[in-house]
């Protein structure tokens, strides 16, 4: 039976989800218009956990995905924290999908099949199919990604070759990175990444923040990170696609990512907002660059918030370029810090019991301080006259 829906509703209809279309093929682009109750449309192979942490945040109607959840390239953590999420996905609905729906169309999901929504169209067309997940399809899809992790190990030690021949010079000695006028020389500096836990990280951090006063490097979206957190970055290096208007005019200095061959997209956008920037062309993720830079102009420390450090972590990020992070790492050493985690480490876990002493204590030394001097002692005498008075109205009501 076809359902007559309303524009205006942004709840789920009785046999499945319903909500105006939000297109994007940049998961990351789609997510800061995104609005709770729409319905997100996406073209994203193995989703990441970031991206879906990020459409969770968003609270959409349900998930249409035109390309392949779950590959089976690795074992991805995104469609099983839009399970958890309950948050329905339409998946490998197809390349047509793009093209098929628009922005803001009305659209309704019931099981694996996209209908348009319409409240004059009382039988309203299938646009197109896919598969809903389920959380058993997705258990199932992580343990058959999980045997293929050794061929993309092996994918991965062979584009580590490539980029050391490519960049030998730039990760051995330095050639090629610009001078830029923010001080670095005997100095910490915190980069910032968007990724895995970041923002619980960043709060970690703040006493080291207040007290050693790093150099604050955002990378991309990173800045918008520091600022969210009432810090303002010095120094904000990427290719600037993910970083807003704010971030690009809060007095940051800014070094654009660029390709190898010089071309720098990012840097157009960023002298439309009044800034000359720094060009810094390399090979390899913004981050990689943001270390190199660190290091080269003589950080003693670079304590590093939401980078990525394992290969499934790598694989996520979705480039085979991810290799020259790991090269980058072994380039920076032993002043290289990661704060991934660094939450959970320091989480405080103070008993009842315990804190229940603490009060006790803290009445007593509170009395002792009171008795050593001659008006803190008259207080105390008048607080013990009231008690006796108090007990002995106890007593008379009992006697």
């Amino acid at each position: 039976m076809a359902l007559s829906l309303s524009r205006r509703s942004r709840e789920p209809a009785p046999h499945g989800a319903t909500g105006a279309a939000r297109v994007d093929r940049r998961t990351k682009n789609l997510t800061k218009r995104l609005q709770p109750g729409e319905i997100a449309v996406i073209d994203h192979e193995d989703i990441d956990r970031v991206s879906a942490e990020a459409l969770v945040a968003c609270r959409p109607a349900a998930v249409i995905n035109a390309a392949k959840s779950i590959s089976g390239r690795y074992p991805n953590a995104g469609p099983q924290i839009l399970m958890e999420a309950g948050i329905p996905v339409i998946d490998g609905a197809g390349p047509q999908t793009m093209t098929a729906l628009r922005e803001g169309q009305w659209l309704r999901i019931d099981g694996g099949s996209v209908y348009a929504a319409d409240a004059d169209v009382l039988d309203a067309p299938v646009l197109l199919d896919g598969e809903q997940l389920s959380a058993d399809g997705v258990a199932d899809a992580m343990a058959l990604a999980r045997e293929g992790l050794s061929g993309q190990l092996q994918a991965f030690a062979q584009n580590t070759m490539d980029y050391i021949v490519r960049e030998k010079d730039l990760l051995i000695d330095g050639v090629g990175v610009p001078d830029i006028r923010t001080r670095l020389d005997g100095r910490h500096a915190l980069i910032v990444v968007r990724g895995y836990h970041y923002k619980e990280d960043l709060l970690a951090l703040r006493h080291y923040i207040r007290e050693y006063k790093p150099v604050l490097i955002g990378v991309d979206g990173g800045a918008d990170a520091l600022l969210e957190l009432k810090h303002r970055p010095h120094l904000i290096v990427g290719d600037m696609d993910s970083v807003s208007d704010k971030a690009l005019t809060c007095g940051a200095e800014i070094v654009v990512h660029a390709y190898r061959d010089g071309r720098a997209p990012g840097a157009e956008r960023v002298r439309e907002l009044g800034v000359e920037p720094v060009i810094f062309p390399a090979t390899g993720t913004s981050e990689d660059v943001a270390m190199l830079l660190a290091d080269d102009k003589g950080a003693t420390l670079i304590v590093a918030v939401g980078t990525h450090a394992t290969l499934v972590e790598f694989l996520d990020k979705g480039r085979s370029g991810m290799a020259s992070t790991f090269l980058t790492r072994l380039r920076v050493g032993s002043k290289l810090i990661d704060a991934k985690g660094v939450n959970r480490l320091y989480r405080a876990r103070i008993s009842g019991v315990s804190m229940f002493a603490m009060l006790i204590v803290g009445l007593v030394v509170l009395g002792l301080a009171l008795w050593a001097t001659p008006g803190g002692a008259i207080i105390l005498q008048l607080l013990g006259a009231r008690w006796d008075d108090f007990r002995a109205a106890i007593e008379g009501i009992f006697t």
